[in-house]
């Protein structure tokens, strides 16, 4: 998968305010993401990122 700093994605899970959108704010063995709802961010490592990737918005 080829992801990029600034990209909204659509992740198959929601976060717990109720949003699926994510925006990427780095890239690397951990992808650091934002949500769009509530503008938390968090930390996840890429294998779950690729593994729960439903597509670019």
């Amino acid at each position: 998968m080829d992801f990029s700093v600034g990209q909204t994605i659509k992740m198959k899970k929601p976060h717990p305010c109720g949003e699926n959108r994510w925006e990427i704010l780095r890239v690397g063995m951990d992808f650091r993401l934002k949500c769009q709802n509530c503008g938390r961010q968090v930390m996840v490592p890429r294998k779950l990122v690729e593994k729960n990737f439903k597509g670019f918005l």
